[in-house]
């Protein structure tokens, strides 16, 4: 062989040697590429869950820091505010089921008032009376609610009204009081309504009732009142009357003074009810809150009548009813 092949068969060895080489080197280089992408892939992946991870935890945090913030600012309104309000309560209007001044509504909003833990509730009262079940019940409340919350009093103020009705409710509250020329007291029961007899026989119309049970026709306004139906009524409104009068001396107790007319359904004025005992002293809401309680602050618990009933009194959706009440089916009422 000679030299000329001996070189050339060196060249294409090397050429090959290389060739082998160079395409390690790109196998090599290509694993090396596709280890660095998955490395980076599995650091990109591990990234994000360490960030989802945060992400919770952080949320988390903020859930459990949400939630002690809540606890603690409920916590710090009913304990740490107390003696730094004053709750008020209105008592408004005729004193009636189905109202805002009825037991039902009257009742919660003092509940609500009291669970606060105020200074002091303030019952604003402007009202003519109304139903007696309905006072009664205000009234019973009012003295378990003083029971179960003995550090908290609770006072009335008077504005231009609180008669009959209104005045059993409130004297069941620690203290009452007024202004000079309120009007309060007529602690008294009435029922009242209209006869029609004598306008049926002069327009020559014959009643025709027919009742199981003698007395069925009681009170009917169509119908002669007997004797016998009166004595009954005036017996009930007497028994009525004296539970009024208990309540008014259980809550006014000592403070009350003597006056042969305090429970014959007067109304006095708020000077004259001071002198009997009927009220403690002169005072608004403000000058209560401000300097009786030490809380001028006042926080309304007052009970909102619905977008219903006002639309319903706005139109007078219930003189139907008023009708019925004062004309055909008279009951007793505090007024």
């Amino acid at each position: 062989m000679s030299d000329v092949d001996n070189k050339e068969k060196d060249q294409g060895g090397a050429h090959g040697r290389r060739g082998a080489e160079s395409a390690a080197e790109l196998h090599e280089g290509w694993a090396r590429e596709t280890l660095e992408k998955l490395a980076f892939s599995a650091l990109l992946e591990q990234q994000r869950s360490r960030r989802w991870s945060l992400f919770f935890r952080f949320s988390f945090l903020v859930l459990v820091v949400a939630i002690f913030l809540s606890y603690e600012a409920t916590h710090f309104r009913t304990v740490g505010l107390a003696n730094h309000f004053t709750a008020l309560v209105r008592l408004e209007g005729t004193i009636s089921a189905g109202g805002a001044a009825s037991a039902t509504s009257v009742d919660r909003a003092l509940r609500s008032a009291f669970a606060a833990h105020p200074a002091g509730v303030v019952l604003e009262a402007d009202s003519p009376g109304g139903s007696p079940v309905q006072a009664s019940d205000m009234n019973a409340e009012i003295w378990r609610l003083r029971k179960r919350y003995p550090h908290i009093p609770i006072y009335a103020v008077v504005e231009d009204l609180c008669a009959s009705g209104c005045y059993y409710v409130v004297s069941a509250t620690t203290k009452i009081y007024a202004n000079p020329a309120s009007l309060v007291g007529s602690i008294g029961v009435l029922m009242d309504g209209f006869g029609y007899t004598g306008v049926m026989r002069k327009i020559g119309v014959t009643r025709r009732l027919l009742i199981a049970g003698r007395n069925k026709d009681f009170l009917d306004p169509f119908s002669p009142l007997t004797p016998a139906h009166k004595r009954f009524a005036e017996k009930m409104l007497d028994q009525i009357h004296a539970q009024f009068i208990a309540a008014v001396e259980k809550g006014r107790g000592s403070r009350l003074k003597p006056h042969r007319g305090l429970f014959s359904g007067l109304i006095w004025t708020g000077e004259r009810a001071r002198q009997l005992g009927l009220i403690d002293g002169f005072g608004t809401v403000g000058s209560v809150a401000r300097h009786v309680f030490k809380a001028p602050r006042l926080v309304d618990f007052s009970p909102k009548p619905s977008l219903v009933n006002q639309f319903a009194q706005h139109l007078g959706a219930t003189m139907n009813q008023s009708f019925e009440e004062e004309f055909l089916s008279p009951l007793p009422r505090l007024q």
